[in-house]
């Protein structure tokens, strides 16, 4: 009875201390970390700026209204002298007012269609910065997805372990059987039951791995890494992918479009400068009013109101060669920009054929491992079937159960491998969905 009640506690615990664990799911890590991620919530404040900023009143082509008011006050000494003596003035302390106000409009009618250049870059700009949330975004996604199957794969290696120790038992358990008999001496179980420690030892050290693992998959997800999770997955690896295909959609790759927009962004950038060396007309308008008072003096009040309406013209004829050396800067740019996208390009179609091979190698080699794979397993059965029937040493054990061990660890770490190279080519493709 004693033993039942011990058994429905530790039922207890198992079950509670599974119920404070939460299952996490690919999906459910995917839409954590784009609700949740840093990186992608500063890419959209940048794309909300440049959307602000993309209007016409910044690129300069709306008018500008203005209005200002100057309201002076003085106390003053006055010392007047005129042809007829009686017409003199001199008084201490005479307080007088002079009163400006004026609202003024200007609009710029012509400067080398600058307002248009630059009105086309803050255009340029704003895909640019979508462009960059887009990249983010992809980055985000493929960063999440090889998280979380490393995960999966180091639980595969902590399988692999416990199936080990279950075979050690076993063999402890057959030897600890003959010794009754006096079939198996002492040497024999000390050596089994020193492998069964070790493998103990491999598990907690796995177990740590698998928790570090988790560890750094809450902070791609951006959750508190304190936080319980579960996971219950297998590597599944999509073997359809195609190098043409990925090959043409490298084109759209959001870091290579952000790139053209760049170049794009760099060109308009020429056409402002450019048009600092053109004329610049302006109309103004507006309306005026000047008040002056004086308590004494030659003048007691002087008023004068009204609106006024004009032209601005400015040509620029010489400013030391600034815009010369500015437009030759510029054109730089550009040529550094469209060398940048040219070396991305490179970059991006190396990276495919590189990860290809990757991927290609991978899915071959784990067609072999997993025949390794199942003939070690049919290898450790057999020996231990011949191992309970005396017809097998303690050291074929061994061996078999060194070569089950390496083979599961194997095909994991082969198709994680294929995994990643299979996350990696659809990142480069843009290709990678929530």
């Amino acid at each position: 009875m004693k033993q039942f009640s011990l058994l429905l506690f530790y039922v207890f615990a198992i079950s509670l201390f599974s119920s404070a664990q939460q299952k996490l799911t690919l999906p459910d890590a995917i839409s954590i970390a784009l609700k949740n991620s840093y990186n992608i919530q500063l890419a959209k404040d940048n794309v909300e700026i440049a959307n602000i900023n993309n209007n016409i009143g910044v690129a300069g082509g709306l008018p500008i209204v203005n209005a200002q008011v100057i309201d002076n006050e003085q106390i003053t000494s006055i010392n007047q002298k005129f042809p007829d003596p009686i017409r003199n003035v001199k008084r201490d302390g005479v307080s007088a007012n002079n009163l400006n106000a004026n609202i003024t409009a200007s609009i710029l009618l012509y400067n080398g269609f600058r307002v248009k250049a630059a009105k086309s870059r803050l255009e340029e700009l704003s895909k640019l910065n979508q462009g960059l949330l887009n990249a983010q975004i992809q980055n985000t996604l493929a960063a999440v997805y090889t998280g979380y199957y490393n995960v999966v794969r180091h639980q595969y290696f902590l399988k692999s372990i416990n199936q080990s120790i279950d075979v050690s038992k076993n063999r402890l358990f057959i030897l600890n059987s003959r010794k009754e008999v006096g079939l198996a001496n002492n040497a024999d179980i000390y050596q089994a039951q020193l492998d069964l420690n070790t493998l103990f030892q491999q598990a907690e050290a796995q177990t740590l791995v698998i928790n570090q693992s988790k560890t750094d998959l809450l902070n791609l997800i951006f959750v508190n890494p304190d936080s319980s999770i579960v996971i219950s997955d297998t590597i599944i690896i999509d073997r359809n992918i195609n190098i043409a295909e990925i090959k043409s959609l490298v084109q759209k790759n959001p870091e290579l479009i952000a790139a053209d927009q760049q170049i794009n962004i760099n060109k308009y950038l020429e056409r402002e400068v450019a048009a600092l060396r053109s004329p610049t007309l302006r109309a103004t308008t507006g309306f005026n009013l000047n008040n002056t008072t004086s308590a004494a003096g030659f003048i007691l009040q002087n008023q004068s109101y009204g609106p006024q309406i004009g032209l601005n013209l400015a040509i620029p004829i010489y400013n030391g060669s600034i815009n010369k050396r500015q437009y030759q800067v510029a054109e730089v740019n550009t040529r550094i920009a469209k060398t940048q996208r040219d070396n991305l390009l490179l970059n991006l179609e190396t990276g495919v054929v590189k990860t290809y091979q990757t991927y290609t190698g991978t899915l071959d080699q784990l067609k072999t491992s997993k025949e390794n794979y199942d003939l070690s397993i049919k290898l450790l059965d057999l020996i231990m079937q011949k191992f309970q029937l005396g017809e097998a040493t303690i050291i074929d054990v061994r061996v078999a159960q060194q070569s089950f061990e390496v083979e599961s660890f194997r095909l994991a770490n082969l198709a994680f491998t294929a995994k990643v190279a299979e996350i990696e080519l659809k990142r480069l493709a843009n290709l990678l969905q929530p």
